[in-house]
């Protein structure tokens, strides 16, 4: 039995990057300019309530994970506590999510490729992406977890450098004639909220994107080291964290940029550097966000094969996914999920130009889906339990579950208006069918 158990190989260290490298990706560094055309500086906002709603639902799941430390978390908790079908269609979802936003990834990976070899194709650089990390993830989890922290750090440092030379040019006119820029920006431009309440809602669309990837704490509770500790320290600190580079890096560059030339322009993180003179800056800035993109791939790669062990674990998934390799890797899932991610390079070859935003849609959803169900389990985790919960409690429960439920259902409304993301209303209950088909065939084989 013991053959069949994932080993503990994540240290504290590990477990907090791979949380921000799966956070801290293509949201980001390239979604942010189309975020920032919806709601202006107001933005800011939108980070700020996205970040309340997100804090909550990492709790509750935070929660789970304390009490119960197990490969496949947030599905074996729906498993356990709403029933079979909750977590054969948690597991799927996540699992559906990961792939999505791993073709979003592997886009990027190619686009920022472009930058240096403009004769390379779109889909020849997918490819090379997708073979490099399908074998990072195959070595062990002590690999994995090497190569996450390595990878996230680059972006956490870029993006701390960008907001100090941000404040330089700010406050002490640094690359701008000794002249302080001042905040005028912020507000001089049609006001903090230019397009209104309604482009600050819209906004939180891509927001909530942003933040698809944090849930991975919950995924590594089965390999952490002293779990007990690690987990909570974990998701205390990454949400303000992320909440500190998301808010203080577009901050900035509203700050030093009229909002609604951001994104015209290039990438608004290499007019920054370009600013204070830096020799290289859209190399320097075009390495940082290839990391960024191979990073959340990374995670995405993690988080796709352990769900599938997760699933063959609970018998909601073929008992193929059950087996280890020889270092204790979901090897077999890993290479399902790869074999799948080929369908990206497939797109990246016949449609380049549209692809992200039909992956944003469709994994937005998804994302919404898992966190939904992650606040629903904790709900009926906290009604079977009663006292038994242990120490690290969601804060103002249940009127934070109902704040955060109700703050996931805007997002989906939301879409409805958003031109492109129309197609994830097709795909999700497509999917969700298919998945009831895919059931009721498990269930009725295993009779």
């Amino acid at each position: 039995m013991e053959k069949n158990q994932l080993k503990r190989g994540l240290s504290n260290r590990h477990i907090q990057l791979i949380a921000l490298g799966g956070t801290i990706g293509v949201g980001l560094f390239y979604g942010s300019a189309a975020t920032i055309k919806l709601a202006g500086p107001a933005i800011l906002l939108s980070y700020l309530l996205g970040g309340v709603v997100i804090f909550m639902i990492m709790r509750a799941l935070g929660e789970m994970a304390v009490a119960d430390p197990v490969s496949g978390s947030f599905s074996a908790y729906a498993n356990k506590y709403l029933g079979p079908f909750a977590g054969y269609l948690t597991g799927w979802t996540y699992w559906f999510n990961w792939i999505v936003v791993g073709m979003a990834e592997i886009t990027v990976v190619g686009v920022y490729i472009n930058h240096w070899f403009p004769d390379v194709p779109q889909w020849v650089s997918a490819l090379g992406a997708l073979v490099v990390i399908t074998l990072v993830n195959l070595i062990n989890v002590k690999a994995y977890g090497e190569f996450e922290f390595w990878f996230a750090l680059i972006k956490v440092v870029a993006i701390v450098s960008m907001i100090i030379a941000g404040f330089g040019i700010i406050l002490f006119g640094i690359g701008n004639g000794g002249v302080p820029v001042g905040f005028g920006n912020l507000w001089e431009n049609g006001g903090f909220v230019p397009n209104g309440v309604w482009g600050l809602f819209l906004s939180l669309v891509m927001v909530m994107f942003s933040f698809g990837g944090i849930e991975m704490i919950g995924l590594t509770a089965g390999e952490a080291k002293n779990p007990e500790k690690t987990i909570p320290s974990a998701i205390n600190n990454v949400i303000w964290r992320v909440l500190i580079f998301y808010i203080g890096a577009l901050g900035i560059i509203m700050i030093l940029y009229p909002w609604n030339e951001i994104g015209t322009t290039g990438s608004p993180f290499v007019l920054i550097f370009d600013k204070i003179g830096m020799p290289a800056a859209a190399d320097i800035i075009n390495f940082v966000v290839l990391t960024a993109a191979l990073s959340a791939f990374n995670s995405g790669m993690y988080g796709t094969g352990r769900m599938l062990y997760s699933l063959a674990d609970q018998g909601n998934g073929p008992s193929f996914f059950r087996q280890l390799s020889r270092s204790g890797v979901p090897a077999r899932g890993v290479l399902f999920s790869a074999s799948i991610l080929l369908v990206a390079v497939f797109l990246n070859y016949i449609v380049p130009e549209k692809v992200f935003y039909y992956i944003t849609s469709i994994a937005t959803v998804a994302a919404v889906t898992s966190w939904t169900i992650i606040l629903v389990t904790h709900m009926r985790f906290r009604k079977e339990r009663r006292r038994d919960i242990g120490l690290f409690k969601m804060p103002f429960f249940p009127y934070s579950s109902y704040f955060a439920l109700v703050a996931l259902a805007a997002v989906v409304v939301a879409m409805a208006f958003i031109e492109g993301m129309a197609v994830a209303f097709i795909v999700a209950p497509v999917w969700f069918v298919l998945l009831f088909i895919g059931y009721r065939l498990n269930k009725s084989k295993s009779h």
